[in-house]
Protein backbone atom coordinates (compact mmCIF):
# COMPACT_ATOMS: atom_id res chain seq x y z
CA UNK A 1 0.00 0.00 0.00
CA UNK A 2 1.48 3.32 -1.09
CA UNK A 3 2.50 5.59 1.76
CA UNK A 4 2.22 2.93 4.45
CA UNK A 5 4.56 3.33 7.41
CA UNK A 6 5.74 0.15 9.11
CA UNK A 7 6.95 -0.10 12.69
CA UNK A 8 8.26 -3.09 14.61
CA UNK A 9 7.57 -4.25 18.14
CA UNK A 10 9.92 -6.66 19.89
CA UNK A 11 8.91 -8.67 22.96
CA UNK A 12 11.93 -10.35 24.53
CA UNK A 13 10.05 -12.52 27.01
CA UNK A 14 11.13 -15.30 29.33
CA UNK A 15 10.53 -18.02 26.75
CA UNK A 16 11.24 -16.39 23.38
CA UNK A 17 11.75 -13.28 21.30
CA UNK A 18 8.67 -12.27 19.30
CA UNK A 19 8.75 -9.59 16.61
CA UNK A 20 5.78 -7.95 14.89
CA UNK A 21 5.83 -5.72 11.83
CA UNK A 22 2.82 -3.43 12.14
CA UNK A 23 1.08 -0.80 10.02
CA UNK A 24 1.59 2.34 12.10
CA UNK A 25 -1.73 3.89 11.05
CA UNK A 26 -4.08 0.95 11.68
CA UNK A 27 -2.27 -1.44 14.02
CA UNK A 28 -2.66 -4.27 11.50
CA UNK A 29 0.03 -6.93 11.92
CA UNK A 30 1.86 -7.38 8.63
CA UNK A 31 4.39 -10.01 9.66
CA UNK A 32 5.35 -11.99 12.76
CA UNK A 33 8.33 -14.10 13.72
CA UNK A 34 9.89 -15.59 16.83
CA UNK A 35 12.86 -17.53 18.14
CA UNK A 36 13.23 -19.37 21.47
CA UNK A 37 15.17 -18.43 24.58
CA UNK A 38 16.79 -21.11 26.73
CA UNK A 39 14.83 -22.39 29.69
CA UNK A 40 15.89 -21.52 33.21
CA UNK A 41 15.96 -18.60 35.61
CA UNK A 42 19.43 -17.33 34.71
CA UNK A 43 20.81 -16.83 31.23
CA UNK A 44 23.73 -15.30 29.35
CA UNK A 45 22.11 -12.18 27.79
CA UNK A 46 23.92 -12.98 24.57
CA UNK A 47 21.22 -15.66 24.08
CA UNK A 48 18.66 -12.82 23.88
CA UNK A 49 20.65 -11.24 21.08
CA UNK A 50 20.91 -14.54 19.22
CA UNK A 51 17.13 -15.01 19.43
CA UNK A 52 16.52 -11.43 18.31
CA UNK A 53 18.73 -11.77 15.24
CA UNK A 54 17.25 -15.20 14.43
CA UNK A 55 13.71 -13.83 14.62
CA UNK A 56 14.34 -10.77 12.43
CA UNK A 57 17.59 -10.75 10.48
CA UNK A 58 16.49 -7.67 8.48
CA UNK A 59 14.20 -4.69 9.06
CA UNK A 60 13.73 -3.56 5.46
CA UNK A 61 11.01 -0.94 5.26
CA UNK A 62 10.70 -0.51 9.04
CA UNK A 63 10.80 3.14 10.11
CA UNK A 64 10.90 2.63 13.89
CA UNK A 65 11.12 -0.14 16.48
CA UNK A 66 10.86 -0.52 20.22
CA UNK A 67 11.63 -3.28 22.72
CA UNK A 68 9.38 -4.69 25.42
CA UNK A 69 10.95 -7.31 27.66
CA UNK A 70 10.47 -9.34 30.81
CA UNK A 71 10.45 -7.03 33.81
CA UNK A 72 12.79 -6.96 36.81
CA UNK A 73 15.87 -9.12 36.34
CA UNK A 74 19.51 -8.11 36.69
CA UNK A 75 22.13 -7.63 34.00
CA UNK A 76 25.35 -6.77 35.84
CA UNK A 77 28.19 -5.66 33.54
CA UNK A 78 31.90 -5.04 34.06
CA UNK A 79 34.00 -2.17 32.67
CA UNK A 80 34.15 -3.90 29.26
CA UNK A 81 30.36 -4.28 29.11
CA UNK A 82 30.51 -8.03 29.74
CA UNK A 83 28.26 -9.79 32.28
CA UNK A 84 30.01 -10.68 35.53
CA UNK A 85 27.40 -13.43 35.97
CA UNK A 86 24.46 -14.78 33.97
CA UNK A 87 21.50 -12.41 34.02
CA UNK A 88 19.12 -13.34 36.83
CA UNK A 89 15.53 -13.36 35.60
CA UNK A 90 12.42 -12.20 37.42
CA UNK A 91 11.50 -15.79 38.35
CA UNK A 92 14.85 -16.60 39.96
CA UNK A 93 14.15 -16.93 43.69
CA UNK A 94 17.68 -17.33 45.06
CA UNK A 95 17.58 -13.76 46.46
CA UNK A 96 14.48 -14.43 48.61
CA UNK A 97 16.41 -14.17 51.88
CA UNK A 98 17.99 -10.87 50.83
CA UNK A 99 14.53 -9.50 49.98
CA UNK A 100 13.19 -10.51 53.39
CA UNK A 101 16.06 -8.77 55.16
CA UNK A 102 15.70 -5.57 53.13
CA UNK A 103 12.03 -5.41 54.07
CA UNK A 104 12.70 -6.26 57.71
CA UNK A 105 15.34 -3.53 58.00
CA UNK A 106 13.13 -0.65 56.86
CA UNK A 107 9.58 -1.97 57.02
CA UNK A 108 7.29 -2.72 54.09
CA UNK A 109 5.36 0.54 54.57
CA UNK A 110 8.55 2.58 54.15
CA UNK A 111 9.46 0.82 50.91
CA UNK A 112 5.93 1.13 49.53
CA UNK A 113 5.69 4.83 50.38
CA UNK A 114 9.12 5.77 49.06
CA UNK A 115 9.36 3.57 45.97
CA UNK A 116 5.96 2.00 45.31
CA UNK A 117 7.43 -1.50 45.54
CA UNK A 118 8.35 -3.77 48.42
CA UNK A 119 11.39 -5.95 47.64
CA UNK A 120 10.82 -9.56 46.65
CA UNK A 121 13.13 -12.15 45.15
CA UNK A 122 12.16 -10.73 41.74
CA UNK A 123 13.23 -7.16 42.49
CA UNK A 124 16.58 -6.05 41.08
CA UNK A 125 17.76 -4.53 44.36
CA UNK A 126 17.39 -7.93 46.07
CA UNK A 127 19.37 -9.63 43.33
CA UNK A 128 22.18 -7.08 43.64
CA UNK A 129 22.39 -7.71 47.38
CA UNK A 130 22.51 -11.47 46.68
CA UNK A 131 25.39 -10.90 44.23
CA UNK A 132 27.31 -8.80 46.75
CA UNK A 133 26.89 -11.35 49.53
CA UNK A 134 27.50 -14.55 47.59
CA UNK A 135 30.00 -13.38 44.94
CA UNK A 136 31.72 -10.30 46.41
CA UNK A 137 34.61 -10.44 43.95
CA UNK A 138 32.16 -10.32 41.01
CA UNK A 139 30.07 -7.62 42.64
CA UNK A 140 33.18 -5.46 43.00
CA UNK A 141 33.69 -5.66 39.21
CA UNK A 142 30.19 -4.38 38.37
CA UNK A 143 30.30 -1.00 36.64
CA UNK A 144 26.83 -0.91 35.08
CA UNK A 145 23.46 -2.48 35.87
CA UNK A 146 20.78 -2.85 33.19
CA UNK A 147 17.40 -4.55 32.89
CA UNK A 148 16.60 -6.98 30.06
CA UNK A 149 14.93 -4.44 27.76
CA UNK A 150 17.68 -1.89 28.45
CA UNK A 151 20.34 -4.39 27.44
CA UNK A 152 18.66 -5.41 24.18
CA UNK A 153 17.94 -1.80 23.19
CA UNK A 154 21.59 -0.98 23.86
CA UNK A 155 22.76 -3.88 21.68
CA UNK A 156 20.45 -2.78 18.88
CA UNK A 157 21.80 0.78 18.98
CA UNK A 158 25.44 -0.30 19.23
CA UNK A 159 28.13 -0.27 21.93
CA UNK A 160 28.82 3.45 21.60
CA UNK A 161 25.20 4.37 22.40
CA UNK A 162 24.14 5.62 25.81
CA UNK A 163 22.18 2.92 27.67
CA UNK A 164 18.63 4.03 28.42
CA UNK A 165 15.51 2.69 30.07
CA UNK A 166 11.95 3.88 30.65
CA UNK A 167 9.85 4.70 33.71
CA UNK A 168 7.85 1.45 33.63
CA UNK A 169 10.91 -0.74 34.07
CA UNK A 170 12.97 1.60 36.25
CA UNK A 171 10.10 1.88 38.72
CA UNK A 172 10.26 -1.85 39.50
CA UNK A 173 13.94 -2.04 40.38
CA UNK A 174 13.68 -1.13 44.07
CA UNK A 175 16.11 1.76 43.63
CA UNK A 176 14.10 4.25 41.53
CA UNK A 177 11.64 6.68 43.09
CA UNK A 178 8.65 7.67 40.98
CA UNK A 179 7.83 10.36 43.50
CA UNK A 180 11.22 12.00 42.91
CA UNK A 181 11.65 10.71 39.31
CA UNK A 182 15.20 9.78 40.25
CA UNK A 183 17.41 6.85 41.16
CA UNK A 184 18.19 6.21 44.81
CA UNK A 185 21.97 5.90 44.85
CA UNK A 186 21.89 5.15 48.58
CA UNK A 187 19.87 1.99 47.97
CA UNK A 188 22.15 0.91 45.13
CA UNK A 189 25.20 1.37 47.33
CA UNK A 190 23.52 -0.46 50.18
CA UNK A 191 22.81 -3.47 47.97
CA UNK A 192 25.91 -3.70 45.79
CA UNK A 193 28.50 -1.95 47.97
CA UNK A 194 29.02 0.87 45.46
CA UNK A 195 26.96 2.89 42.97
CA UNK A 196 27.21 1.51 39.40
CA UNK A 197 26.16 3.37 36.26
CA UNK A 198 22.46 3.01 35.54
CA UNK A 199 20.59 3.81 32.31
CA UNK A 200 19.08 7.23 31.67
CA UNK A 201 15.30 7.17 32.11
CA UNK A 202 13.33 8.28 29.04
CA UNK A 203 9.76 9.48 28.78
CA UNK A 204 7.31 7.20 26.95
CA UNK A 205 7.47 9.07 23.61
CA UNK A 206 11.20 9.81 23.66
CA UNK A 207 13.68 8.25 21.26
CA UNK A 208 16.52 6.11 22.49
CA UNK A 209 18.34 6.84 19.25
CA UNK A 210 18.58 5.40 15.74
CA UNK A 211 20.25 2.34 14.29
CA UNK A 212 23.07 2.57 11.80
CA UNK A 213 20.43 2.04 9.09
CA UNK A 214 18.40 5.01 10.33
CA UNK A 215 15.61 3.10 12.11
CA UNK A 216 14.23 5.14 15.02
CA UNK A 217 14.37 3.25 18.33
CA UNK A 218 11.82 3.99 21.04
CA UNK A 219 12.35 4.04 24.79
CA UNK A 220 11.12 0.49 25.31
CA UNK A 221 9.19 -0.78 28.32
CA UNK A 222 8.50 -3.68 30.64
CA UNK A 223 6.33 -6.42 29.18
CA UNK A 224 3.28 -5.74 31.33
CA UNK A 225 3.36 -2.04 30.54
CA UNK A 226 3.81 -3.00 26.87
CA UNK A 227 0.80 -5.30 27.00
CA UNK A 228 -1.31 -2.56 28.60
CA UNK A 229 -0.32 -0.23 25.77
CA UNK A 230 -0.99 -2.90 23.14
CA UNK A 231 -4.41 -3.66 24.59
CA UNK A 232 -5.29 0.00 24.82
CA UNK A 233 -6.40 -0.55 28.41
CA UNK A 234 -8.60 2.20 29.78
CA UNK A 235 -8.94 3.26 33.38
CA UNK A 236 -11.49 0.98 35.01
CA UNK A 237 -10.25 -2.07 33.10
CA UNK A 238 -7.99 -4.71 34.59
CA UNK A 239 -5.86 -7.06 32.49
CA UNK A 240 -5.21 -10.62 33.62
CA UNK A 241 -2.36 -12.18 31.66
CA UNK A 242 -1.66 -15.88 32.00
CA UNK A 243 1.66 -16.56 30.36
CA UNK A 244 4.82 -17.96 31.93
CA UNK A 245 3.75 -15.93 34.95
CA UNK A 246 0.25 -14.86 35.90
CA UNK A 247 -0.06 -11.10 36.19
CA UNK A 248 -2.75 -8.56 36.91
CA UNK A 249 -2.26 -4.97 35.86
CA UNK A 250 -4.44 -1.90 35.68
CA UNK A 251 -3.68 1.63 34.38
CA UNK A 252 -4.28 4.32 36.98
CA UNK A 253 -4.02 8.13 37.11
CA UNK A 254 -1.87 8.02 40.25
CA UNK A 255 0.14 5.70 42.50
CA UNK A 256 -1.39 3.09 44.82
CA UNK A 257 1.33 2.36 47.39
CA UNK A 258 0.58 -0.91 49.17
CA UNK A 259 2.42 -1.65 52.45
CA UNK A 260 1.57 -5.35 52.12
CA UNK A 261 3.78 -5.52 49.05
CA UNK A 262 1.25 -7.44 46.97
CA UNK A 263 0.56 -4.48 44.70
CA UNK A 264 3.55 -2.94 42.94
CA UNK A 265 2.82 0.70 42.16
CA UNK A 266 4.77 1.26 38.95
CA UNK A 267 4.79 3.62 35.99
CA UNK A 268 3.06 2.58 32.80
CA UNK A 269 4.27 3.10 29.23
CA UNK A 270 1.92 6.03 28.56
CA UNK A 271 3.15 8.53 31.16
CA UNK A 272 0.82 7.51 34.00
CA UNK A 273 0.81 4.70 36.55
CA UNK A 274 0.26 0.94 36.61
CA UNK A 275 -0.85 -1.25 39.49
CA UNK A 276 0.79 -4.66 39.05
CA UNK A 277 0.55 -7.97 40.84
CA UNK A 278 2.31 -11.06 39.60
CA UNK A 279 2.67 -14.74 40.44
CA UNK A 280 5.47 -17.00 39.26
CA UNK A 281 3.15 -19.89 38.45
CA UNK A 282 1.15 -19.21 35.30
CA UNK A 283 0.44 -21.27 32.19
CA UNK A 284 3.23 -23.71 32.94
CA UNK A 285 1.02 -25.03 35.76
CA UNK A 286 -1.49 -26.10 33.12
CA UNK A 287 1.27 -27.61 30.99
CA UNK A 288 2.62 -29.57 33.96
CA UNK A 289 -0.82 -30.91 34.88
CA UNK A 290 -1.51 -31.95 31.29
CA UNK A 291 1.83 -33.76 31.20
CA UNK A 292 1.02 -35.55 34.47
CA UNK A 293 -2.33 -36.68 33.05
CA UNK A 294 -0.67 -37.71 29.79
CA UNK A 295 -2.94 -35.64 27.55
CA UNK A 296 -2.36 -32.81 25.03
CA UNK A 297 -3.51 -29.33 26.04
CA UNK A 298 -6.69 -29.48 23.93
CA UNK A 299 -7.79 -32.66 25.69
CA UNK A 300 -6.83 -31.18 29.06
CA UNK A 301 -9.13 -28.23 28.39
CA UNK A 302 -11.99 -30.58 27.58
CA UNK A 303 -11.34 -32.55 30.78
CA UNK A 304 -11.38 -29.34 32.83
CA UNK A 305 -14.81 -28.51 31.47
CA UNK A 306 -16.29 -31.98 31.75
CA UNK A 307 -16.41 -32.53 35.52
CA UNK A 308 -18.21 -30.78 38.38
CA UNK A 309 -17.73 -27.02 38.66
CA UNK A 310 -15.97 -27.32 42.03
CA UNK A 311 -13.63 -30.13 40.95
CA UNK A 312 -15.38 -32.49 43.33
CA UNK A 313 -13.69 -30.82 46.30
CA UNK A 314 -10.11 -31.05 44.99
CA UNK A 315 -7.92 -27.99 45.60
CA UNK A 316 -4.59 -27.29 43.91
CA UNK A 317 -2.18 -24.84 45.53
CA UNK A 318 -0.24 -24.12 42.32
CA UNK A 319 3.14 -23.18 43.81
CA UNK A 320 5.11 -25.56 41.58
CA UNK A 321 8.08 -23.20 41.22
CA UNK A 322 7.77 -21.51 44.60
CA UNK A 323 5.98 -18.18 44.73
CA UNK A 324 6.78 -14.57 45.52
CA UNK A 325 3.22 -13.31 46.01
CA UNK A 326 2.30 -14.73 48.45
CA UNK A 327 5.89 -14.81 49.70
CA UNK A 328 6.50 -18.56 49.53
CA UNK A 329 9.75 -18.88 47.54
CA UNK A 330 10.55 -22.36 48.85
CA UNK A 331 6.98 -23.69 48.53
CA UNK A 332 5.89 -26.61 46.39
CA UNK A 333 2.51 -27.40 44.91
CA UNK A 334 -0.17 -29.22 46.89
CA UNK A 335 -3.16 -31.20 45.64
CA UNK A 336 -5.50 -31.36 48.62
CA UNK A 337 -8.87 -32.93 49.35
CA UNK A 338 -8.26 -36.22 47.54
CA UNK A 339 -10.75 -39.07 47.97
CA UNK A 340 -11.33 -42.23 45.96
CA UNK A 341 -14.48 -40.67 44.57
CA UNK A 342 -12.99 -37.40 43.33
CA UNK A 343 -9.59 -38.69 42.16
CA UNK A 344 -10.38 -38.39 38.44
CA UNK A 345 -8.60 -36.80 35.51
CA UNK A 346 -11.50 -34.36 35.07
CA UNK A 347 -11.25 -33.13 38.65
CA UNK A 348 -7.46 -32.80 38.58
CA UNK A 349 -7.69 -30.73 35.39
CA UNK A 350 -10.47 -28.59 36.85
CA UNK A 351 -8.58 -28.10 40.15
CA UNK A 352 -5.58 -26.83 38.17
CA UNK A 353 -7.71 -24.16 36.51
CA UNK A 354 -9.45 -23.23 39.75
CA UNK A 355 -6.20 -23.04 41.75
CA UNK A 356 -4.80 -20.44 39.37
CA UNK A 357 -8.05 -18.47 39.38
CA UNK A 358 -8.33 -18.49 43.17
CA UNK A 359 -4.93 -16.84 43.50
CA UNK A 360 -5.88 -14.26 40.86
CA UNK A 361 -9.17 -13.60 42.65
CA UNK A 362 -7.32 -12.73 45.87
CA UNK A 363 -5.22 -10.22 43.96
CA UNK A 364 -8.28 -8.64 42.38
CA UNK A 365 -9.87 -8.29 45.80
CA UNK A 366 -6.78 -6.44 47.02
CA UNK A 367 -7.11 -4.01 44.13
CA UNK A 368 -10.78 -3.52 44.86
CA UNK A 369 -10.01 -2.88 48.53
CA UNK A 370 -7.76 -0.01 47.46
CA UNK A 371 -10.48 1.59 45.37
CA UNK A 372 -9.49 0.19 41.97
CA UNK A 373 -12.45 -0.76 39.81
CA UNK A 374 -12.16 -4.40 38.79
CA UNK A 375 -15.54 -5.22 37.32
CA UNK A 376 -14.23 -5.68 33.76
CA UNK A 377 -11.33 -8.05 33.19
CA UNK A 378 -9.47 -8.35 29.89
CA UNK A 379 -8.10 -11.90 29.76
CA UNK A 380 -4.96 -12.51 27.67
CA UNK A 381 -1.94 -14.81 27.42
CA UNK A 382 -1.35 -18.36 26.24
CA UNK A 383 -3.02 -19.89 29.28
CA UNK A 384 -6.07 -17.72 28.71
CA UNK A 385 -6.81 -19.59 25.48
CA UNK A 386 -8.39 -22.31 27.63
CA UNK A 387 -12.15 -22.04 27.16
CA UNK A 388 -12.76 -23.83 30.46
CA UNK A 389 -10.64 -21.20 32.22
CA UNK A 390 -12.44 -18.37 30.42
CA UNK A 391 -15.86 -19.65 31.46
CA UNK A 392 -14.85 -20.27 35.09
CA UNK A 393 -13.11 -16.90 35.38
CA UNK A 394 -16.33 -14.88 35.34
CA UNK A 395 -17.64 -16.65 38.45
CA UNK A 396 -14.36 -17.03 40.37
CA UNK A 397 -13.19 -13.46 39.64
CA UNK A 398 -16.74 -12.09 39.96
CA UNK A 399 -16.27 -9.87 36.92
CA UNK A 400 -17.23 -9.43 33.30
CA UNK A 401 -14.61 -11.27 31.25
CA UNK A 402 -13.51 -9.92 27.89
CA UNK A 403 -11.32 -12.15 25.72
CA UNK A 404 -9.73 -10.20 22.86
CA UNK A 405 -8.46 -11.91 19.76
CA UNK A 406 -5.14 -13.67 20.40
CA UNK A 407 -2.25 -11.33 19.64
CA UNK A 408 1.20 -10.72 21.02
CA UNK A 409 0.10 -7.70 23.02
CA UNK A 410 3.46 -6.84 24.61
CA UNK A 411 5.06 -6.76 21.14
CA UNK A 412 2.07 -4.85 19.81
CA UNK A 413 2.47 -2.30 22.61
CA UNK A 414 6.14 -1.93 21.73
CA UNK A 415 5.16 -1.31 18.10
CA UNK A 416 2.64 1.32 19.23
CA UNK A 417 5.36 2.99 21.27
CA UNK A 418 7.67 2.91 18.23
CA UNK A 419 5.01 4.72 16.19
CA UNK A 420 4.70 7.29 18.99
CA UNK A 421 8.46 7.88 18.99
CA UNK A 422 8.43 8.20 15.20
CA UNK A 423 5.54 10.64 14.79
CA UNK A 424 5.15 12.29 18.18
CA UNK A 425 1.54 11.09 18.42
CA UNK A 426 0.26 7.94 20.13
CA UNK A 427 -1.83 6.10 17.52
CA UNK A 428 -5.26 4.71 18.39
CA UNK A 429 -5.57 1.08 17.31
CA UNK A 430 -8.78 -0.96 17.68
CA UNK A 431 -9.13 -3.88 20.09
CA UNK A 432 -11.07 -6.81 18.62
CA UNK A 433 -13.06 -8.87 21.13
CA UNK A 434 -13.47 -12.60 20.57
CA UNK A 435 -15.64 -13.66 23.54
CA UNK A 436 -17.35 -12.16 26.58
CA UNK A 437 -18.63 -13.82 29.75
CA UNK A 438 -20.74 -12.52 32.63
CA UNK A 439 -20.88 -13.98 36.16
CA UNK A 440 -23.71 -16.50 36.52
CA UNK A 441 -26.63 -16.03 38.88
CA UNK A 442 -25.66 -19.26 40.67
CA UNK A 443 -22.01 -18.67 41.53
CA UNK A 444 -22.10 -19.81 45.18
CA UNK A 445 -19.88 -22.74 44.18
CA UNK A 446 -17.09 -20.30 43.31
CA UNK A 447 -17.16 -18.72 46.78
CA UNK A 448 -17.01 -22.19 48.34
CA UNK A 449 -13.98 -23.09 46.21
CA UNK A 450 -12.18 -19.88 47.18
CA UNK A 451 -12.89 -20.59 50.83
CA UNK A 452 -11.42 -24.09 50.54
CA UNK A 453 -8.38 -22.66 48.74
CA UNK A 454 -7.69 -20.23 51.59
CA UNK A 455 -8.13 -22.92 54.26
CA UNK A 456 -5.77 -25.30 52.40
CA UNK A 457 -3.06 -22.66 52.04
CA UNK A 458 -3.29 -21.74 55.72
CA UNK A 459 -3.02 -25.39 56.65
CA UNK A 460 -0.07 -26.35 54.45
CA UNK A 461 1.96 -23.14 54.29
CA UNK A 462 1.12 -21.16 57.43
CA UNK A 463 0.79 -23.82 60.17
Amino acid sequence: MAGRTTVAGIDSSTQNCKILHVDAATGRVLDASSAPHPDGTAVDPERWWEAYTAAAPVFDGVAALSVSAQQYGMVALDAAGEPVIDALLWNDTRSADQARRLVAADGAATWASALGVVPTASTTVSKLLWLAETHPERAARVRRVLLPHDWLTWRILGPDAEPVTDRSDASGTGYYSLREEAYRGDLLARALGHVPAVPRVLGPAERAGSTAAGVVVGAGCGDNAGAALGLGLAEGEVAVSIGTSATIFAPLPGPVPDPSGYIASLADAAGKHLALMSAINGARTIVASARMLGVPLADFDRLAGAGPADAGGLILLPYLDGEHRPALPEATGTLAGLTRANMTAENVARATILGMLCGLSESLEMLRARGVAASRVVLVGGGARSTSLQAAAADVLDAEIVVPEPREYAALGAARQAAWALTGELPVWPRRVEREYLPSTSRAWADEVKGRFTVARERYHYP
